[in-house]
């Protein structure tokens, strides 16, 4: 076979005017900057390749100047469809200015089209993108009016409405690994992330295209572990050996054996968050991690949750997950995002959103730039600023559990966190929750109507989404509520109840949320008063999520009441409690089999009126007297019942 080692030069010259082509990349993760600057350096000196169009699913760049930003001069592109735009300013001037055709299309749309247009299918079929700027009856994905082509139409199966996605092929594919032998077979054992590279380089090959790569290290031909070849030399055309500033890890990083999975990165290897507003944020979504359960975290304000779980000694309870591919372990943060340590998998980005789209997801903490009354979220575009959509879509619209995470303004907003309290020291010149969206990325009414859970996180307050809207729920310490939130609101959200955030979230110390999700402390919530006839259970602020944490509670009590011979009476402490919904039924007839064997009179109390209401209904008794606001309440109606069977 032909040595198929070449120079960048050389490489950049098999790209020819309107070809379509297709780059690897996650931020500065994998992206081939030595072949894009191969190519911008012909441009500027010729003027070709011009006219080109470009595909990319993930993020590629730093915001400034590298990654897919050096595509970004006049002339070069003709045609942009692209998952996330936010760290390409270069090239999302260009679409705003109106120079070129722009879509935006969600990033796993894109990651599993490389399949569709490998295996020369007409469209990518999907829910994905229903109700957002992405669905034709919206914007179709088109981001000026420069964009005509419909490349996302509707169809409909079996009476139930999808997106059709267009597929197309690629003339040259620029990816990345990290060794070639001779022959062109590509391992990535130095590569943070595997990403679409095979599809990718499929789609290309299939379409009759060029497929080049990137890599750090030329071995000899037939020396490459077969299992460890991720592109056989078959896929391959071209390979160019990269200098090593134009082939780093990360952005932030040129190596790390942890990013690569070579060692196991010691506990505290990634120093926790300075307590401020970015911190509170991260802690309040914390509390609502699945225990056993599976999280994705977002670019940007959630990638703090990952800091917090680690310092909560949780992340042996739950896998966190981002969508590049990433499996457990603990993601990075800033420009080594999409990176992670101790991870227990990296997967095909592609794979990751097939899990993703169906449901594999029980909690995502994505990011907030603008929400409205009904609950839709905007985090795409903004006026003339263009971020993109990037997974956003896949996510939201499929993850059982949903939080997103914000501040609560923007622009100059300036926080304190002092005597556990927050302390707003300059209020940011726009409030984020405004009348209504400028782009629809994700769709509150279609949430609500599907019953989907959904939490609004922010510094101050938190927010729920209810059939009619918004509700507040929660506010902060020091936080006056008509002053500081509803007064900077373009709407009034539904206020009924409202609670004050967990105090431990504004101090220093570790929260004990360890204790809190793995109950760890049941044994000290349940227990018998000194003459064995009274058996207090103190849920205050418990979260009653699963299966496995109902049996947990009727596990401890049976260890206590069976010993005893005789029935005990009850009080129960619900303040602040959480039963979902997925278990209520389950919760009852729990409740109801330890009142059957153990309980003479049963008393509960909680302070909120909705959780009164909801333990009326879900307990089945029909006597709203057992449920009271205060413990001396319930106390006193045990006297009143005394001796009564």
């Amino acid at each position: 076979m032909p040595n198929k080692i070449i120079d960048a030069k050389a490489a950049a010259a098999l790209v020819h005017d309107g070809d379509a082509i297709t780059t690897s990349g996650f931020v500065g993760i994998g992206v081939p900057d030595a072949l894009l600057a191969a190519i911008e350096d012909r441009f500027l000196e010729t003027g070709a390749p011009s006219g080109l169009t470009l595909l990319f699913a993930a993020g590629q760049g730093d915001g400034k100047t590298r990654g897919l930003n050096r595509l970004g001069d006049a002339g070069l592109l003709k045609r942009v469809v692209g998952g996330h735009w936010g760290l390409i300013p270069r090239v999302a001037a260009l679409a705003i200015q109106n120079e070129i055709e722009a879509y935006n299309l969600p990033q796993g749309v894109i990651s599993q089209l490389y399949r569709d247009i490998a295996a020369k299918k007409p469209a990518h079929l999907s829910r994905v993108g229903l109700e957002t700027f992405v669905d034709p009856r919206l914007d179709g994905g088109k981001l000026n009016a420069r964009t005509t082509d419909d490349l996302v139409t509707l169809t409909e199966i079996d009476g139930e409405t999808y997106l059709q996605y267009r597929t197309f092929p690629l003339d040259v594919g620029l990816l990345r690994g990290t060794t070639a032998d001779e022959r062109g077979n590509v391992t990535m054992e130095r590569e943070a992330l595997v990403l679409d590279n095979l599809a990718q380089a499929m789609a290309v090959k299939n379409s009759g295209g060029v497929v080049i790569v990137q890599v750090e290290r030329i071995a000899k031909a037939g020396s490459l572990d077969p299992r460890a070849v991720v592109l056989p030399a078959a896929l391959v055309d071209a390979v160019v050996l990269a200098p090593p500033e134009l082939h780093e890890q990360t952005y932030a990083t040129q190596y790390s054996p942890a990013f690569a999975q070579r060692i196991r990165a010691p506990e505290g290897a990634l120093p926790p968050m300075k307590l401020g507003p970015r911190k509170v944020i991260a802690r309040r979504a914390a509390f609502e991690l699945p225990v056993n359960g599976v999280v994705n975290l977002g670019i940007g304000m959630p990638e703090g949750v990952a800091d917090v779980a680690g310092e909560e000694g949780l992340l042996d309870h739950v896998t966190l997950t981002a969508e590049p591919g990433v499996i457990g372990g603990q993601p990075a943060s800033g420009l080594d995002f999409g990176a992670a340590v101790n991870t227990d998998a990296i997967i095909p980005q592609n794979a990751q959103f097939d899990f993703y789209d169906g449901g594999g997801l029980d909690l995502s903490c994505l990011g907030l730039a603008e929400a409205d009354a009904v609950g839709n979220v905007n985090v795409s575009k903004f006026g003339p600023r263009l971020a993109g959509a990037g997974g956003f879509i896949n996510i939201s619209q499929n993850a059982r559990r949903l939080v997103f995470t914000g501040t609560f303004s923007a622009g100059g907003f300036k926080a304190e966190i002092a005597d556990g309290a927050l302390n707003i020291v300059s209020e940011g010149a726009a409030c984020k929750f405004v009348d209504g969206v400028g782009h629809v990325t994700f769709s509150g009414a279609r949430a609500a109507r599907l019953g989907q859970p959904v939490l609004y996180v922010t510094e101050r307050c938190v927010f729920e989404l209810r059939e009619g809207g918004l509700a507040l729920t929660e506010i902060a310490p020091g936080v006056d509520l008509e002053r500081d939130v509803l007064s900077l609101m373009a709407f009034r959200p539904i206020v009924d109840e409202v609670a004050l955030m967990d105090p431990r979230i504004f101090r220093p110390e570790p929260m004990g949320l360890r204790i809190d999700l793995l109950h760890l402390d049941l044994a000290d919530r349940i227990a018998l008063g000194p003459d064995g006839r009274a058996l207090y259970l103190n849920f205050e602020k418990l979260r009653v999520r699963t299966l496995d944490e109902v049996e947990k509670i009727r596990a401890q009590v049976e260890k206590v009441c069976a010993p005893l011979g005789h029935r005990v009476d009850v009080i129960v402490n619900y303040d602040g409690a959480r039963i979902e919904e997925e278990v209520e039924a389950d919760y009852a007839a729990m409740v109801a089999d330890l009142t059957e064997r153990f309980y003479d009179r049963v008393t509960r109390y909680s302070g909120s009126a909705f959780m009164r209401m909801k333990l009326g209904k879900t307990l089945g008794r029909g006597r709203p007297d057992h449920v009271f606001e205060t413990q001396e309440e319930a106390k006193r109606f045990l006297g009143q019942t005394q001796g009564r069977t």
